[in-house]
């Protein structure tokens, strides 16, 4: 009888180990020292740091800057995904050469864009100018960069999802005379919700945490134009270590919640048998 081959159990728990001081060195710890730094002076100064009109109005500006966000990278994370998985068409490869573009591109370098563009003297910056538009150094501008950095998450989830599934379904409706609308809330939505969800998670913990392109056009205007990762920064450069590390301790926070939350869908998502989408109705 031949065994399967097996790796020397001394190797097996060698590489557990190292794995594990690997979590722990790089991910334990910093979260450790996060919350211990924060709830150094005792839990009436961390509750005073975060309760600091400047860390409240923080909070207020990352809140809203997702809220805005995340929606838009929705929609236009679902359409393109569906143009692109479902559709042929001119362009197709340069629109996911687009979505991909954010990744390749430093975040640094996306808010000197907007800069470059939207400024007072960028290339749209006089227009906007004479007709009282700000966008830099303004909440608009922070919302333009965190959309920016943040497409690709919604629809690089989707495009591989609704590749997966084919086009048969879809056929099949059209066939029985369902609509577009019915096609795609009754039939390609349902096959790729948990990709959504997904997406939709990843895509609002990058926009509450992103840094690069909102500290440059910002503008670091305390209380008005900084988010929870600038207030941090402007904290710790001023040598308020314990107020830093409760403001961060904050953004700490969400990363876990929201690895707890995609760990959940990865597992709903395993979970569930592959299901078929409902039968169009057809009068």
């Amino acid at each position: 009888m031949i065994r399967p081959a097996s790796e020397p159990t001394l190797l097996r728990v060698a590489l557990t180990l190292v794995a594990l001081g690997f979590l722990g060195l790089f991910l334990v710890l910093p979260l450790a020292v996060v919350f211990g730094q924060a709830l150094e002076k005792g839990a009436a100064a961390y509750v005073a740091a975060i309760r600091e009109p400047a860390a409240l109005a923080a909070m207020r500006l990352t809140l809203l800057t997702a809220a805005i966000a995340v929606p838009l990278n929705l929609l236009f994370g679902v359409a393109a995904a569906w143009a692109i998985a479902k559709f042929d068409f001119r362009g197709r490869s340069v629109l996911v050469t687009l979505i991909d573009l954010p990744f390749a591109i430093s975040p640094v370098i996306s808010g000197v864009i907007f800069v470059l563009l939207f400024g007072r003297q960028g290339v749209l910056g006089p227009w906007l100018a004479s007709h009282d538009v700000k966008i830099i150094f303004a909440v608009p501008g922070i919302v333009l960069a965190t959309v920016f950095v943040t497409f690709p998450f919604v629809a690089r989830e989707l495009i591989p999802m609704m590749e997966a599934s084919g086009t048969e379904e879809e056929e099949a409706a059209r066939v029985l005379g369902a609509s577009g609308l019915e096609i795609f809330f009754r039939v390609t939505l349902p096959n790729v919700k948990w990709g959504l969800l997904y997406g939709v998670i990843l895509c609002n913990a990058r926009a509450m945490g992103e840094f690069g392109a909102v500290s440059v056009v910002s503008g670091h205007i305390r209380g008005l134009t900084n988010t929870l990762p600038l207030h941090v920064e402007i904290l710790y450069n001023e040598y308020n270590f314990q107020a830093a590390f409760a403001v961060a301790s904050l953004l700490a926070f969400l990363a876990l919640v929201t690895l707890v939350a995609k760990s959940l869908v990865e597992w709903r998502a395993g979970s569930q048998p592959a299901s078929h989408a409902e039968e169009p109705h057809v009068d």
